[in-house]
């Protein structure tokens, strides 16, 4: 086949009305004859003029472009004038004027109208003695220029990316976790507490898809704004087996077999994907972090994409915003709220199985299947057994230096018998990395001196009920505001006590009292009051610490 790049120009066979394509037709039956033979006489040339009805001038013009073209149809169509189109009729100094205000007006930020435009070209011409284009005339020089450089000067680079073809192609992904895409959104849903089933407003899901199967591989709905824990958690979610999650929503029956560690996260360049802990995390389990080439979101399409699908889905639940307050009108979101977080787990779990067996348009097959094509082929992807031991990982770092009284993290001191041996050698060791869960600060996660495990640290006062860093945060900035210079544990705690009061007491008249109820439900379940961390006896295998990188892991 020609591979030469020459155009392959459209002579009418489609855009000619059908009246003059029939015409032509008979026409061609008539001339195709007379072009067959080596000279055409008066006598024929009368015939076929009597025949179609036209002069004997005309039947010789016919056959003239009929040997002159290909001797086809289309050869004999109508042709139309130009009408002098394309070329301008304003004298050369008026069509000056024309360019200079375009130049000067139109193509500038300020998005000047056409109205406006035209107005300055008027003052010109007038100031000039020239004659005055019609407002048409400057509407027809604007149309002339090139959409992108147009778009580019009045719009900027946002502007003129819809107008041109994708800068860049995105790399060639066929492994499985060859390249998972992850990112953020407010669900377009109003979602109810447990006690009261009344609105507590929109949460947030993170959702993460394999680029080469479209399977989504993990997936958390949050109450908290996106950040790097809700990163983490995803990524946890990715990397274990779902079937302990699925058991806890009650939808057991429901098939969710992807999983595992991908060999790379794409991720666009929200502050969330570039915190530390993420980085760390990545580079110590072996993920590579990719983000997207600024001024390229079409690489990260397919995430956009899926998140834009699964919330098209969300429209049609009760309690839906829709996408934006002109499509929901009159619709009383609030009100007809229905569903709690964990029934929306529980339905987007359900959803994403129904996602994976619909045929994909650019896969031609079922994500469910290109997936199970990937595991004949290269094998089962390695998942994580324990999710807390990789989402160690994943959590804000923290440096301390110990004390003889153990860390104190913004006014709460934490202490084990496990930091015992440490803290008689503590003016020879450098801070302490420690990594603590905003959602339950009621332990912190230390690594020993030596960087090979992770020791779990509790409260130095086990009595104290888990609380959030937000709760924490809140309570400080209260017992400031009361003018408290010093803060101290016992203050702190007695504020959160009664923040927590009071917002139990209004959960039933307030949304946003039910919002931070909801918020505490949610935090990862407590350890037991009262009993202590054992300390790190020798010789007890059943005893060992938590191994932060290559042991954690059982593949």
């Amino acid at each position: 086949m020609d591979g030469g790049q020459a155009q392959i120009i459209e002579r009418g066979v489609l855009t000619a009305p059908d009246e003059a394509w029939d015409v032509a037709v008979r026409q061609a039956e008539v001339i195709g004859r007379l072009a067959a033979g080596p000279r055409v006489g008066l006598a024929a040339a009368d015939a076929a003029a009597a025949e179609l009805g036209v002069s004997r001038r005309q039947v010789y013009v016919l056959l003239g472009r009929w040997r002159a073209g290909e001797g086809v149809v289309s050869d004999l169509l109508p042709r139309r004038s130009s009408g002098g189109r394309g070329r301008g009729r304003l004298p050369a100094a008026v069509e000056a004027v024309l360019r200079e205000v375009i130049e000067s007006r139109y193509l500038k930020r300020q998005r000047r109208s056409v109205a406006a435009v035209h107005r300055e070209v008027v003052r010109r011409c007038r100031a000039g003695g020239l004659p005055v284009p019609a407002r048409n005339t400057l509407a027809q020089r604007i149309e002339a220029l090139d959409p992108a450089t147009a778009a580019a000067a009045r719009e900027g680079a946002d502007g003129v990316r819809r107008l041109r073809s994708a800068g860049g192609d995105p790399p060639k992904i066929e492994g499985l976790l060859q390249q998972v895409q992850i990112d953020h959104t407010p669900v377009d849903l109003e979602v109810v507490d447990e006690r009261h089933r009344l609105s507590i407003g929109r949460p947030y899901v993170t959702a993460a898809i394999d680029v080469a199967s479209r399977c989504v591989v993990g997936l958390v709905v949050t109450l908290e704004a996106p950040s790097a824990l809700s990163a983490g958690l995803c990524l946890a979610h990715t990397v274990c087996d779902k079937r302990p999650w699925l058991e806890r929503l009650g939808v057991e029956a429901v098939a969710w077999p992807m999983s595992g560690k991908p060999h790379e996260i794409h991720v666009d360049n929200a502050a969330e994907f570039r915190s530390e802990a993420l980085r760390w995390g990545c580079a110590q389990h072996g993920i590579t972090l990719a983000y997207r080439p600024k001024g390229m979101p079409h690489f990260g399409g397919i995430i956009e994409r899926l998140i834009g699908t699964m919330m098209q889905m969300v429209h049609e639940l009760p309690g839906t915003t829709f996408s934006n307050p002109a499509e929901r009108g009159t619709y009383d979101s609030q009100a007809s709220a229905v569903l709690t977080v964990t029934e929306l787990n529980r339905w987007l779990a359900l959803a994403v199985a129904a996602y994976h067996g619909q045929v994909h348009g650019a896969l031609g097959q079922t994500p469910a299947g290109r997936w199970a094509e990937g595991v004949a082929a290269g094998g089962r992807p390695a998942t994580v057994t324990s999710e807390t031991a990789f989402l160690v990982d994943f959590l804000p770092v923290i440096r301390r230096t110990l004390t003889r009284t153990g860390f104190t993290i913004d006014h709460v001191q934490y202490y084990g018998d496990a930091l015992k041996p440490w803290i008689a050698r503590r003016d020879r060791l450098e801070k302490f990395v420690l990594r603590r869960d905003p959602r339950d600060i009621s332990r912190v996660w230390v690594l020993d001196p030596d960087g090979h495990a992770y020791l779990p640290v509790p409260y130095r006062t086990l009595s104290r009920p888990p609380i959030s860093v937000w709760e924490q945060r809140a309570a400080i900035a209260r017992l400031r505001e009361q003018g408290r210079a010093q803060v101290d544990e016992n203050a702190l705690f007695a504020m959160v006590e009664q923040m927590r009061q009071i917002t139990d007491d209004a959960a039933a008249k307030t949304r946003r009292a039910r919002r931070e109820v909801e918020r505490r439900s949610a935090t990862p379940a407590p350890r037991a009051a009262g009993s202590a961390p054992p300390p790190p006896a020798e010789g007890r295998a059943d005893e060992e610490p938590v191994q932060p990188f290559e042991v954690i892991e059982q593949w």
